[in-house]
């Protein structure tokens, strides 16, 4: 072997020792900011403990990326980083049993990953981090988001941030607030076809007092949803009240419904 080649394996080998023997103390805080950066400062990583490769930390949302973090989730979330990362290899398992229904597992290399099919249970009441119109509707009941296998993948034309691929479910049953005394609600199913950096969402009623339809999209930071709101039959007088807080009436196929239009 010649002495260059063999000089070349040394110094890589050295190389590779340091960079092992530093990133294994890196501590898990360092995440905090790489999450806040792509999600705009509304989603970020609290009293995060550990390090990269093995750590916890509650899932928190501020919802002006500007105010005081809230726990937008129940309990910690758990994470195991293998350390083929550094060889372009990416293996990682996230756990949470208070919310997660199972471990979720993500594959691949630096620039695109698979995320494992699952689900994830929470309260309706922690969706008040988000902001508006939750945090003036403080809704309770419970909501179960699940996914088919998700496919991420950095961007190519030269701007940051990521795509997602995949479709999920957000199911929300009993819906209740305290802005109207007849509850709960109703039960509710929003759709999320994600193509990119956005995805197209539907929203529809299961069963209820309150029907709400619509569609829109979500992704880079924004929400945009329209759609309306009305009284299922009978319940017109009960839930007046509530639907003047959330719109305009408008006439539509001959009845009165209220028009639903929020962006942020």
């Amino acid at each position: 072997m010649r002495p260059f080649t063999t000089g070349c394996i040394w110094v890589s080998a050295a190389v590779l020792s340091v960079l092992l023997t530093v990133s294994a103390f890196l501590p898990a805080a360092w995440l905090a900011p790489l999450v806040e950066r792509s999600t705009g400062g509304r989603i970020t990583l609290g009293d995060a403990q550990g390090s990269l490769w093995n750590g916890s930390a509650f899932l928190g949302a501020a919802p002006s990326g500007k105010d005081a973090v809230m726990s937008l989730l129940p309990g910690r979330f758990s994470w195991h980083l293998s350390p083929l990362i550094l060889l372009g290899r990416t293996k990682a398992t996230i756990e949470n049993t208070q919310v997660l229904a199972q471990p979720v597992s993500v594959l691949g290399n630096w620039y695109s990953w698979t995320i494992s099919p699952g689900s994830l249970l929470l309260p309706a009441e922690r969706l008040v981090a988000l902001g508006a119109p939750l945090n003036t509707l403080q809704p309770t009941g419970k909501l179960l988001l699940s996914w088919v296998l998700m496919r991420l993948e950095r961007r190519t034309d030269g701007t940051t941030g990521i795509n997602c691929f995949g479709a999920m479910t957000l199911d929300m049953r009993g819906i209740e607030t305290r802005l109207t005394p007849l509850n709960p609600l109703g039960s509710y199913r929003m759709q999320l076809d994600w193509r990119g950096e956005r995805a197209g969402l539907t929203l529809q009623t299961l069963s209820g007092s309150l029907v709400l339809n619509g569609g829109g999209t979500v992704g880079q930071g924004h929400f945009q949803f329209s759609g309306t709101a009305e009284a299922a039959a009978g319940q017109e007088d009960r839930l007046a009240g509530l639907l003047s807080l959330l719109g305009q009436s408008r006439r539509v196929n001959g009845k009165n419904v209220i028009g639903l239009e929020f962006t942020s």
